[in-house]
């Protein structure tokens, strides 16, 4: 087995030391991990690639000299109980906590408590610390993980997959790959080779998000009517609708005021090619919608915004049956936009194909579904 390539430095060739079976996964979120880690406890070879530094896509944290901070997903439910066994090991080792307890629906008229009865979790100390836990285990089980490794185009050769790397880097040869990318990123890696797959990603439609954050020097003051303080707030504003307390999370009660600010999916899309500055001041001035006079927000520390492209897919989508596809010549996909848009989604995607991989009785040349 090759090594890990954690710096994703420049290679021009990479061919696995085994002749047997091999899967490389395109995308190291929590779906292609999830594939990877079944593939690998039934002792499969495998490789991930990732174009990002470090694994996690929307798992991922942003971590500032003040305070980490979760600009994706910032916490699931488990309705799956496969999934819940998942979470409960997750929970042993350390990187999952329950959050939030304290959810309010606010607006500039005024804050409600909002109580669905679901319980979520969170990562701890960070969304990115499952990612982190499941990549850390799989490369000590010598999995190979290639970041800031984009990959451009799938090459069909007698022995096999070969992904193309920047700068026309190899890698391979493959038995079979796995992709994890949105389905946009897919569609371009399977359009050349399998219609079905392509036509699929084309039918899933995505929607994009901005996300901001802002780190603040003192503590929000209490909204009138709160008695305690709250985590999470539903928003109703035409910019904003979900505000998180970064601080309140599991493993971070230590950092300053800091919050996540995820804008409605409409006004994203609406802005979709604005300008990050421009976009952070937006969403600062929906949040001081929530504090009319004579209450003010603490002095402003840090701020920013970060553009989803991809943020989820959209609710009408045709999703496949099994909440993933594969076809007879050793393609397949995963992830969350073949599901739902939830973390439990994500993995349940990856986990299943995984599985199916598995099977050696399913050659189906059809995408479930």
């Amino acid at each position: 087995m090759a090594a890990s390539n954690m710096s994703g430095a420049a290679i021009s060739s990479h061919s696995p030391d085994s002749a047997s079976s091999h899967t490389a996964i395109i995308g190291a979120g929590l779906a292609g991990l999830a594939c990877a880690q079944v593939m690998v406890d039934a002792g499969e070879q495998v490789t991930l690639f990732d174009k990002a530094r470090g694994p996690g896509g929307r798992m991922s944290s942003k971590h500032r000299p003040e305070a980490i901070l979760d600009l994706g997903a910032q916490a699931f439910t488990v309705r799956d109980e496969a999934f819940n066994e998942e979470v409960a090991r997750w929970q042993a080792a350390g990187c999952v906590g329950q959050w939030p307890e304290r959810i309010y629906r606010a607006s500039p008229t005024g804050w409600q408590p909002h109580h669905d009865g679901q319980k979520r979790f969170t990562g701890l100390p960070s969304m990115s610390a499952i990612t982190r836990h499941l990549t850390d285990s799989l490369v000590a089980r010598d999995v190979a993980l290639h970041s800031t490794t984009p990959i451009t185009a799938l090459i069909r050769k007698s022995e096999g997959w070969w992904l193309e790397g920047n700068n026309t880097e190899l890698y391979g040869p493959y038995t079979q790959v796995v992709i994890s990318a949105p389905p946009p990123q897919a569609s371009i890696l399977v359009q050349p080779w399998d219609t079905q797959l392509s036509e699929l990603c084309q039918s899933l439609v995505q929607r994009g998000c901005w996300a901001g954050w802002a780190v603040f020097a003192a503590p929000l003051p209490t909204p009138v009517g709160i008695k305690k303080d709250w985590q999470m707030a539903r928003v109703d504003h035409p910019a904003l609708r979900l505000v998180c307390r970064n601080q309140t999370k599991p493993g971070r009660e230590n950092q300053p005021e800091s919050l996540s600010l995820l804008a409605n999916l409409e006004w994203s899309e609406t802005h979709l090619e604005a300008a990050p500055d421009a976009i952070t001041q937006s969403l600062l001035e929906a949040l001081k919608s929530l504090y009319p006079a004579p209450l003010k927000l603490p002095e402003l520390l840090d701020s920013g915004a970060h553009r989803w492209r991809y943020s989820q897919p959209d609710k009408d989508n045709p999703f496949p049956e099994h909440g993933y596809a594969r076809s007879a010549i050793g393609l397949a996909l995963c992830g969350d936009s073949l599901r739902g848009g939830r973390v439990e989604d994500a993995w349940l995607s990856g986990h299943r194909l995984g599985l199916s991989l598995l099977d050696a009785d399913n050659t189906t040349t059809r995408p479930p579904g």
